[in-house]
């Protein structure tokens, strides 16, 4: 046979593809080229071996474009990271066929969980089911370091706790050694293997075979590095085959052999170094793959490896760029290198997204032009995913979607979060208008639901939640049929513990009770969702019993740690990729993203088991390593022709950092004079997208209705509101709109002030007379009535009972004092006055808490207080007028059982039950209630006068100096918040 390219000579065969040409292009086109001259049969008979089954498709794809339309009969395509018992070259009854099965991954966790709880004694706290599973999922990253490094822990766990260690990782040592013995035994009780140690014997008893029968077809392994010693050692025997090679992606020719030498494991070049070394052959004897006539980013290659070359070999960066420059003395090599890349420093992660789908929405205006986004961050790569679906692009991702995201996860978190908490008003509302459960005609009923069921203070029990909606038969049947199924996902638990497989089972049902199977199952997320609760409740049984909050707490890891894979229909020119799919598959447009410390490259791991000196003892390789992977990655994706790398300067809030090897390329690019290009205008484009405009915020809103339907009608506490908040009047009022309580609305404060008021008025009403000896026991009984009455949770009824015994005895000593100088207490007393304002009638109502007749012809008008009362300041200027304007409602008549009456002292009364319990507070003395209740009485005219004009607006907060106190209901209709910080202080009246 003549051999032609690759092949031509002999083995062993180690060829390489440059960074910045396109690796599975290059791919296709060599191997095809290679294959044209061995006959039809060689390429259906050839074998291709890759890192990843997406690198696999991604290389099918590439054939099938490099063949110009021909019809081709593919090569066997496999991925090397995840070989399946059944698929050549492992067919069934040959390899595989004294390998046991691999056990599942989310058995694997609770058979882990329960070697966890057998050996808690050799730990120094006893774990539940929740700790069980997290320390279960530790330890099988642990064992898979193990195998897949393939290092015999037998005698070396006897000394690692020796030395001079802490406590915890003698602790730590002690239970792995058990652990490590007890997990081999339980899975030959299983009759099943772990599927690191199942790929690492199938690659192992592969490359024996390969040894002892060379495959005498085509046998290729392209983009993978053998990080694992297994595909290490499996890559040796596929370049040494008759016809074998072995592919490398980016292996760094040009630098230099002192700078080589110090290659370490957060080097881009660390793993295919260890792999060289391992094969025993040099960077000399790799070969280029498939040369190439035009240098087309050669430049852009060699500035990005000499951006990452070893941190002990870049002292020498300006020497290294004079030679570069020596190299190519026609043109700059660095600002050739750095054309087609370029930088977005982002604000946040939002603007971040929105510039990366810009950029990707850009690209594909060009006809054919392809894009990808390269990320390690999910949430980001969501986002950007939900930014180009308002374009209907939808891309291609390897992110996927979170099962925790999906309506059936949601449905099963709540109603394991309803098992612990029963009468939550949130879940309840969330499960009611769930449109799994909510059917067409259960709509109006869930409204009712809402409205009148589950808005406003938490309901104490499933009775008084069903009694409020006595009155609507449809809601109560809805409520009635949600209780009974968190009743049933209850059922398990006694004593509040339950069995988490017994307790996932009565959920299940609880849950097919609800919606119907045929509903709750379907698609994607139905099925992941079944499968993670059929696997709890078949392997749960190894759990420990645990509280409802704990299960509903297992339940949130499990479902947040499921990913759904997005299929349908996407756009074929776009795509979003995990760093390493993006070694093989490559696009026009690179964007690059999440380029901040901790994000890419991640933080080194921090093993809970073993620190570093005990892996070093072990053989484990050190945490660094994954750093120098995610580094190749990077110089892989940031060597293609266009490319733009994204940094946020902050994340959740706070100050980013931006990642290492964007700050050594910025740092290369000053030594040379020269910087990174900006894509500032993409960021315009983010910014301005949902802006379009100048910055114009809205201004503060000062609505003008008609006078006729101004309000010819008042409270003093609603004059109170025209005065600080006139839009409050202008939407509660004018408008109608009244504000809804929330669900589980808290109630101390409220219910505090209206106890505190009821339990006066009650106690006057039973008592007007001498104050009876018992009198603090007494009105602490009515306060704490009333607290219960209101809904107050029992938590806030404890601290409750210490106050209002202090508050209880303060009132009956004030009660006999104010009762001895007062011929009556009356109490609610209702007040009307109305007079004309430029011929058009006006009302002032008012409620007074309390007014004391004296003997002298003056009342005095008291208002109970639980807070903080109004200052006299406020009273004096008007911000505060309610009682002076009861006190003019009093001076004129309008309290008919108090005619000819004079105000008196106007005071506030504060009950708290602290230090000091009671305070009485006299904001206007007698001597000066008279003028200051005319006074009040004139600038109500007066402000009544003012919107009687058409052209008066009703402005939002005109006294924004007391927002803190009274903070408002229409603060969000009015968007406070808006015009407020944007510099518009408007006029105020």
């Amino acid at each position: 046979m003549t051999f032609s390219g690759p092949f031509e000579r002999e083995g062993p065969r180690w060829f390489s593809i440059p960074a910045h040409r396109p690796f599975v292009d290059d791919l296709a086109r060599g191997f095809l080229a290679a294959l044209s001259h061995m006959g039809p049969e060689a390429l259906p008979r050839a074998t291709l071996l890759t890192p990843t089954r997406r690198g696999a498709r991604a290389v099918a794809d590439a054939l099938l474009a490099a063949s110009d339309g021909k019809a081709l009969l593919l090569p066997q395509i496999r991925p090397l990271g995840d070989l399946d018992e059944g698929e050549p070259p492992f067919e069934p009854g040959d390899l595989a066929l004294d390998l046991p099965p691999a056990i599942s991954s989310r058995r694997r966790r609770f058979e882990l969980a329960r070697i966890v709880v057998d050996h808690a004694d050799l730990l120094t706290f006893t774990p539940g089911a929740a700790q069980a599973l997290e320390m279960a999922k530790a330890l099988s990253d642990f064992l898979d370091s193990c195998r897949i490094e393939e290092i015999d822990t037998d005698g070396k766990l006897d000394g690692l706790a020796d030395g001079d260690l802490a406590q915890h990782w003698q602790v730590s040592a002690r239970f792995l050694k058990a652990v490590l013995a007890a997990w081999p035994a339980r899975l030959r009780e299983l009759g099943l293997i772990d599927v690191a140690d199942r790929r690492v014997l199938l690659l192992r008893a592969l490359a024996k075979r390969w040894t002892e029968h060379p495959p005498t077809e085509v046998l290729v392994a392209a983009g993978s590095t053998g990080t694992a010693p297994a595909t290490a050692d499996l890559l040796r025997v596929v370049a040494a085959a008759p016809l074998g090679a072995v592919v490398l992606p980016g292996l760094d020719e040009d630098l230099a052999e002192s700078a080589w030498d110090k290659v370490g494991e957060q080097h881009p070049q660390g793993a295919m170094r260890r792999l060289l070394d391992r094969a025993g052959i040099t960077r000399a004897d790799v070969r280029p793959w498939f040369p190439q006539s035009d240098s087309r980013g050669r430049w852009r290659r060699r500035i990005v490896n000499e951006a990452l070359r070893p941190a002990e070999a870049t002292a020498d960066w300006l020497a290294q760029i004079e030679s570069l420059r020596a190299e190519a003395p026609d043109l700059d090599p660095v600002a050739e290198g750095l054309k087609g890349l370029s930088l977005i420093s982002a604000r946040t992660e939002e603007e971040a997204a929105s510039a990366c789908a810009l950029l990707l929405r850009e690209a594909l205006e060009t006809p054919g032009r392809t894009a990808a986004l390269v990320t390690p961050d999910q949430t980001l790569a969501r986002r950007v995913t939900a930014r180009l679906a308002r374009w209907g692009v939808i891309p291609d991702s390897s992110a996927g979607a979170p099962l925790a995201a999906s309506p059936a996860a949601i449905l099963a978190q709540h109603l394991a979060g309803l098992v612990a908490d029963p009468l939550d008003p949130v879940r309840l509302l969330a499960l009611a208008k769930h449109p799994l459960v909510r059917s067409e005609e259960d709509l109006e009923a869930s409204t009712t639901l809402e409205l009148k069921g589950l808005r406003g203070p938490s309901p104490r029990s499933a009775e008084a939640l069903l009694a409020r909606l006595d009155d609507h038969p449809a809601a109560q049947a809805l409520a009635q049929r949600l209780l009974a199924a968190v009743a049933h996902a209850a059922a398990p638990y006694v004593d509040q513990m339950a069995p988490p497989s017994k307790a996932a089972l009565a959920l299940t049902e609880a849950l097919e009770a609800l919606t119907g199977p045929d509903r709750l199952w379907i698609g994607q997320a139905g099925e992941c969702l079944g499968g993670l609760l059929a696997t709890l409740i078949e392997d749960g049984v190894v759990l420990p019993p645990a509280k409802p909050q704990a299960f509903a707490d297992i339940l949130d890891r499990l479902v947040n740690e499921e990913t759904l894979r997005v299929g349908g229909a996407t756009h074929p020119r776009l795509r979003i990729l995990g760093a390493i799919e993006a070694r093989l598959v490559r696009a026009d447009r690179l964007v690059l993203a999440g380029l901040e410390e901790g994000i890419w490259p991640q933080g080194a791991p921090i093993d809970p088991f073993l620190s570093r000196p005990m892996r070093a003892t072990l053989g484990l390789p050190p945490p660094e390593r994954r750093v120098g992977l995610t580094a190749h990655d990077f110089a892989q994706a940031a060597s293609a022709p266009d490319v733009i790398l994204v940094h946020c300067e902050r994340r959740g809030g706070a100050p980013a950092v931006e990642s290492r090897w964007l700050w050594r390329l910025k740092t290369l690019a000053g030594g040379a004079g020269l910087s990174l290009p900006r894509r500032d205008d993409a960021l315009d484009w983010a910014r301005a997208l949902d802006a379009p405009g100048p910055y114009a915020p809205y201004p503060r809103p000062a609505p003008t209705p008609p006078v006729e339907d101004r309000p010819r009608r008042m409270a003093v506490t609603r004059v109170e509101a025209l005065t600080r908040d006139p839009y409050a009047v202008w939407a509660r009022d004018i408008l109608k709109l009244y504000p809804l309580e929330r669900p589980d609305e808290p109630v101390e404060a409220r219910a505090r002030g209206t106890a505190i008021h009821a339990a006066f008025e009650k106690f006057s009403e039973d008592h007007p007379g001498p104050v009876p000896a018992n009198a603090a026991a007494i009105f602490e009984a009515l306060y704490m009535g009333e607290l219960v009455s209101a809904g107050m949770p029992p938590t806030a009824l404890a601290r409750e009972r210490a106050l209002a015994k202090e508050a209880a005895a303060w009132v009956a000593d004030w009660e006999r004092q104010r009762r001895a100088g007062a011929e009556q207490i009356i109490v609610e007393a209702e007040g009307v006055l109305t007079f004309d304002i430029d011929g058009r009638a006006f009302t002032l109502t008012a409620k007074a808490d309390r007014i004391e007749p004296t003997r002298d012809g003056l009342a005095h008008i008291l208002d109970y207080k639980t807070g903080a009362a109004p200052s006299k300041k406020q009273v004096e200027t008007g911000f505060s007028p309610q009682l002076t304007l009861t006190a003019a409602i009093l001076l004129n008549g309008g309290f008919k059982d108090l005619p000819d009456r004079k105000p008196g002292d106007l005071t506030y009364v504060r009950v708290t039950g602290r230090k000091p319990a009671g305070l009485e507070e006299v904001r206007v003395t007698a001597a000066e209630s008279e003028q200051a209740a005319v006074q009040a009485l004139d600038g109500l005219r007066t402000l009544i006068t003012r919107y009687d004009d058409p052209a008066q607006p009703y402005r939002s907060r005109t006294a924004p100096q007391f927002v803190k106190d009274h903070p408002g209901d229409y603060a969000h209709l009015a968007r406070v918040f808006e015009w407020s910080t944007s510099g518009d202080d408007g006029e105020g009246e």
